[in-house]
């Protein structure tokens, strides 16, 4: 890469932050786990500590309720669980960061896999008391799903199993053999022992826990290498806007806006054009007034093209010999996200990057049980929340890869055709 293709990584990677997604069950911790995260790394306003301590002192605790840091809905702070989604943000010195808090109740698994599917790291909550249940199945499940490479098992409230090695050791173990079930064998799974109440190896090392030598859960989300996290590969380039300047001195000029997904495009690359599989190659690399040599993998750029051909929003730029997938119809693994159910025959908008094309449901070829219990083929329909395989056909084709190889160009969401309404998740197999 050139030395302006790395000046504008450094510009990417600055403006970059690390998603979390966290994962668990009922009164497992989560809320309390994000709070102790806040107040030790000192991210908590005044003003929101102060109404902690308060609203601590008023429930008669004698300590600070973290979870109130991150429930914000009156019923969550009601009831102590997590319904929606919550998106929580922080920094330290080395990193920013966007945790994404998401319900662990079966019911709101479309939540989960809403909070996950932009996630580069995850962290599955266990319940020291209960160890590994069904729900950590089912939390298990969508992290390999969505392929999140680096998945954090923390087993929490340590502090009341008595700080026990022998009690972590057995839920290990078992969270092991569960590991033996999943498809996604590229996943880093890191074991932390951990007291979110007490604020044991969250941010601070545990003085209690003397036999566990590895590292605390922010040490190691301070140490996760971006490049370890996403998937590169094949470089995807999805027209967003077609530039034509109203001035004089740049009447002449055509560029085309969008984000690299994937890999890096270089000057001098041979791109083909998709659907018209013309092929070109690429003139220059803008950023904002600026030229470079590389367009690196997620830096937002406008690319002109030494011929002209004919590309429009919704587009696609490839490198030549490297292309996707081009077909009217596919199988997906779907997340059913509406109270209407899917079914044979139904119609929806496939929204794939830009794109939006017609898609009929030809076939729901079986529904998957995300407790790695099985399949399930007697299927008529999905319901909320179930996840299926589904297979599409649409009225024009769309350029796809699967979604285990490019995490972006392999997923969509379906929308519904009456009340514009989001309806399900897709994941291309």
């Amino acid at each position: 890469m050139s030395s302006t293709g790395f000046e504008l990584l450094t510009i990417i990677e600055k403006m970059d932050v690390l998603k979390i997604a966290t994962a668990g069950s009922v009164d497992d911790g989560k809320s309390t786990l994000i709070g102790r995260l806040l107040y030790d790394t000192k991210s908590l306003t005044t003003d929101k500590l102060e109404a902690i301590e308060k609203t601590s002192k008023q429930k008669g605790y004698d300590y600070l309720d973290f979870s109130l840091a991150t429930d914000g809905l009156v019923a969550e702070r009601e009831q102590g669980i997590t319904i929606d989604v919550a998106h929580i943000y922080f920094s330290t010195a080395k990193k920013s960061y966007i945790i994404a808090d998401t319900p662990g109740h079966v019911e709101y698994t479309r939540n989960m896999v809403t909070g996950a599917s932009t996630s580069q790291v995850a962290i599955i909550l266990i319940d020291a008391r209960k160890g590994v249940i069904e729900q950590t199945n089912r939390h298990f499940f969508i992290n390999n799903l969505l392929r999140i490479k680096d998945v954090v098992v923390a087993i929490n409230k340590m502090d009341l199993v008595d700080f026990s090695e022998e009690k972590y050791n057995a839920i290990k173990s078992d969270f092991e053999e569960l590991m033996g079930k999943r498809d996604y064998q590229e996943q880093k799974i890191t074991f932390i022992p951990v007291s979110a109440l007490k604020g044991d190896n969250v941010v601070n090392k545990s003085q209690n826990m003397p036999w566990y030598s590895g590292e605390t859960l922010l040490d190691h989300l301070e140490e996760v290498e971006r490049k370890d996290i996403y998937n590169v590969g094949t470089p995807r380039f999805p027209v967003q806007f077609v530039i034509r300047p109203k001035t004089e001195e740049h009447h002449d000029f055509r560029g085309f806006a969008g984000k690299v997904y994937g890999g890096e495009l270089n000057v001098g690359d041979e791109v083909v054009a998709l659907p018209s599989l013309t092929r070109s190659k690429i003139k220059d690399i803008y950023f904002y007034d600026k030229k470079f040599q590389t367009a690196s993998r997620r830096s937002s750029v406008t690319i002109t093209l030494e011929d002209e051909i004919n590309l429009s929003r919704g587009d696609m730029l490839v490198k030549a010999g490297d292309l996707p997938a081009i077909e009217k119809q596919f199988t997906a693994t779907i997340s059913w996200m509406d109270s209407q159910k899917l079914s044979p025959g139904n119609k929806y908008i496939v929204q794939h990057g830009v794109n939006k094309v017609l898609a009929k449901v030809d076939n729901i070829h079986h529904k998957i049980n995300p407790d790695y219990s099985g399949i399930d083929t007697e299927v008529d329909g999905l319901g909320m929340n179930d996840i299926a395989q589904v297979r599409f056909k649409l009225n024009k084709p769309i350029f796809f890869d699967k979604f285990k190889d490019h995490r972006t160009n392999g997923s969509f969401i379906l929308i519904d055709t009456q009340s514009n309404n989001t309806v399900g998740a897709g994941f291309i197999n």
